[in-house]
């Protein structure tokens, strides 16, 4: 029987307890062996959002887990307790597999499980997860990351991916899709974290771009240059390329191209266009160019990408 150690300490999210809590307690019907023995760990009484937690054992029973979950951080600002980063330290020493549940990757890196691991957290945090811990190679585009004995999921519903990897792994593919089908969730997701991310458009009204930005997204059925945009902002196309780069961190024709592919996922979701109309409202031109660009930012296909955010056939019992 595998043990399981779920870490709970004040400042921690309880989507994600409840999420491993959920896969890792009760076996489901279809397992007939052993299952995983669940240990909620903690160094005593815990506030878990406008929850009260009692833990099971203490910090010190991590050392004896198979696997250790860390669940989400809640400030990412704030630096994890000492207590609670020596002791998954220790436990991955004492040849404990260790996984984070969205922001708990920042409690990894404390520990130093991360350096010179590729590692992901949640899309909103992944640039301070690089800033903080840049010997951590942060993976912003996935929803989570397999080093072996060191796993770090993206955010929120990535917890439930990363957690029925684990059983896919310790179970088989049949286990972890009986798993899934208890939670009515798919067994496996495709694509990754770009999928669920917003693009907002970086304006202030004092900015040289302010009015540049609503100009462009307007006119995405157009085949606008980096010319064009100069010649709009009244400036030359270096000068507009320095301020694009200070303002959005990319360049303007990038900056375009997340805004069309944004603009397309929109499309996707709300419309039954098909592809090659989205490519020219978006200003793609052929639907070959908008497939090659949305699979390579996004992680999936298009059509992929409409099956899962919009449902276009009713309600299918794909998981009952």
């Amino acid at each position: 029987m595998v043990t399981v150690a779920l870490v709970v300490t004040d400042g921690m999210l309880h989507f994600e307890l409840a999420v491993a809590s959920e896969v890792f307690g009760p076996a489901p019907a279809a397992v007939t062996g052993p299952w995983y023995d669940l240990a909620v760990c903690g160094s005593g009484a815990v506030r878990v959002g406008r929850f009260r937690l009692e833990p099971d054992h203490g910090l010190d029973r991590l050392r004896h887990a198979d696997t250790v979950i860390v669940p989400a951080w809640g400030d990412v600002d704030e630096e994890p307790p000492a207590d609670l980063v020596g002791a998954v330290r220790a436990a991955h020493e004492a040849g404990a597999r260790v996984a984070s549940l969205c922001t708990g990757a920042f409690v990894l890196a404390a520990a130093g499980l991360l350096d010179g691991k590729r590692a992901t957290t949640h899309w909103a945090h992944t640039d301070v997860l690089a800033a903080r811990y840049p010997r951590v190679a942060v993976d912003p585009d996935v929803l989570y990351v397999d080093n072996g004995t060191v796993l770090t999921s993206a955010g929120k519903a990535a917890a439930l991916d990363l957690c029925l990897h684990l059983v896919r792994l310790d179970h088989g593919s049949s286990i972890a899709n009986a798993v899934a089908r208890r939670l009515v969730v798919p067994p496996h997701r495709a694509g990754g974290q770009a999928q669920f991310v917003a693009v907002p458009v970086p304006a202030r009204d004092d900015h040289p771009l302010a009015a540049l930005f609503p100009w462009v997204i307007e006119r995405l059925e157009h085949p606008l240059t980096v010319a064009d945009l100069a010649r709009q902002a009244r400036m030359s196309s270096r000068n507009l390329g320095r301020h694009f780069r200070a303002a959005t961190g990319t360049t303007p024709l990038q900056w375009m191209l997340t805004q069309r592919i944004r603009r397309a996922q929109e499309l996707l979701e709300t419309t039954d266009d098909s592809v090659e109309a989205i490519a020219t409202a978006t200003g793609m031109g052929t639907a070959t160019t908008l497939r090659r660009h949305f699979h390579r930012t996004v992680g999936v296909p298009p059509d992929t990408y409409r099956r899962t955010f919009r449902d276009t056939k009713g309600p299918e019992p794909a998981y009952a």
